[in-house]
């Protein structure tokens, strides 16, 4: 068993969160199993966060916070804990994109990381991570905290039709993902399309990739392979990126047309009773086929 006093807690967020806790815990005066009863949980879990063998949750730090009096301190630093869960090489890439005022994103197998539901993201990543399942799920949800910021960045997503038909986590894990993309259809903030097979060759025929921009630096080109990110401010790159994104965009469905696709795909392939939001497509495009 690891013992609290053998961490060092500068190795690793993880590791100074642990330390943080087993501090201001000993300072209210509490032992573990105390604390846990505070904050509706196991003396075994909070001594297993402690001792940096398991990764904290958001709504455990939020509950230690109002247990301890921290003002915040856990809510805070759980930020850095997860991320720091994410594969080494995604996260400077991660990072960049919390900081972004505007983000563009083509996508040709998945649904972009910020949208993903949470079963379709436990479905993505438990194909090579059952024994991080939980931490690396807990890193991507934490990453779409951004959308729910003030002031989001302003998001656009260019989704190869194929993401619709490529089943990931069962039918109702895809009705919901679906259904989740449609709520965002009115949304000011996020431009979503549809990249439709007719199209055939396109401007990205190469592969899924993202470019962010910022207020004060540079923008930047960032697309991945199987086990590594690459990440570039190199003008010439970002010329021609931008250029093939602007041409993606013309080629893609309208965000109109886009939204009837989703739902029609998620009536059709996913099941007849769709969520609210399919619905609701699914009836405006009758109701205008109906007038035509």
């Amino acid at each position: 068993m690891v013992n609290i006093r053998d961490l060092d807690p500068s190795a690793s967020p993880l590791d100074y969160y642990g330390s943080e806790l087993r501090r201001l815990r000993e300072a209210a005066g509490l032992n573990q199993g105390q604390l846990g009863s505070c904050i509706f949980c196991t003396a075994s879990l909070v001594g297993q966060i402690e001792t940096a063998r398991k990764v904290p949750t958001r709504d455990f730090s939020e509950r230690v916070d109002a247990a301890l009096g921290t003002g915040g301190v856990f809510s805070r630093l759980v930020g850095l804990v997860l991320r720091s869960q994410l594969p080494s090489w995604f996260q400077a890439f991660a990072e960049m994109e919390a900081k972004a005022t505007f983000i563009s994103a083509y996508q040709c197998q998945l649904v972009y990381g910020l949208l993903q539901t949470e079963g379709y993201a436990r479905a993505v990543l438990g194909v090579e991570h059952h024994d991080r399942l939980d931490e690396l799920l807990a890193a991507r949800m934490e990453r779409q905290r951004i959308l729910g910021r003030g002031r989001p960045p302003a998001l656009f997503v260019v989704l190869d039709e194929a993401v619709l038909h490529r089943e990931i986590g069962g039918r109702e894990v895809m009705r919901e993902q679906l259904d989740h993309l449609l709520a965002f259809r009115d949304s000011p903030w996020l431009h979503l399309q549809v990249l439709p097979f007719s199209i055939g060759q396109h401007a990205a025929v190469m592969g899924s990739f993202t470019l962010l921009r910022f207020e004060d630096d540079p923008d930047l080109f960032y697309s991945e392979s199987y086990d590594s990110g690459h990440m570039t401010a190199n003008p010439q790159v970002i010329w021609e990126r931008s250029l093939g994104y602007a041409r993606l965009q013309g080629a893609a469905l309208s965000r109109e047309k886009s939204a009837t696709l989703i739902a029609r795909v998620m009536e059709e392939r996913y099941g007849d009773q769709p969520g609210p939001e399919g619905r609701a497509v699914a009836q405006v495009v009758l109701q205008r086929q109906q007038r035509r």
